[in-house]
């Protein structure tokens, strides 16, 4: 018998932009998979930011990677992510630390968050070492100069061609340089 009150469905929330998904990202999500029945993940709209990729190719290339596991799913939200966590239903956020910068930021966030709903928990995932240093800026600078074989190390194999081909379109052709 399930005392009452209690939960027995644990749903968390992992959000960014993932403008690329990283297999630093990829590593948090498989992680807290385990953690909990659900994991949601929340792909914002960040206004401050300029996208690589639009919101739908973000969407598609999450459920491409998050496709062997039957508890994730991918949602796009444009809202604080308190606002979104609640309308889903869940009451964790997951977060993923790279460096002690991301500690200082994500604390305040977690206050922020705590303040607008105290009834929603966020936990956080140390990255693994392997993957403590890769951003998506570094993804895209990656592409620009290193290539697809350099960024086999730092994204999941599916996502190469697209990243490539998005990189691609925005080079400026030599011929118009001048």
């Amino acid at each position: 018998m399930v005392p009452e009150g209690f939960e027995t469905s644990r749903t968390a929330v992992f959000a960014g932009t993932f403008d690329p998904i990283t297999l630093g990202h990829l590593d948090v999500i498989r992680r807290g998979r385990r953690l909990f029945d659900r994991l949601i993940v929340g792909i914002g709209i960040n206004p401050g930011k300029t996208s690589l990729f639009t919101i739908e190719e973000r969407i598609a290339l999450a459920e491409a990677v998050v496709k062997p596991y039957s508890n994730v799913s991918v949602e796009s939200f444009n809202e604080l992510t308190v606002q979104f966590v609640r309308r889903i239903g869940a009451r964790v956020i997951l977060r993923g630390l790279r460096t002690l910068t991301d500690m200082e930021y994500e604390f305040g966030m977690t206050l922020t968050n705590h303040r607008l709903d105290p009834e929603i928990e966020t936990v956080f995932l140390m990255a693994d070492g392997e993957y403590a240093n890769i951003s998506s800026s570094l993804i895209k600078q990656v592409a620009r100069f290193g290539g697809a074989s350099a960024l086999q190390r730092f994204v999941p194999a599916d996502l190469i061609a697209p990243i490539m081909a998005k990189i691609e379109s925005l080079e400026e052709p030599e011929a118009n340089r001048w």
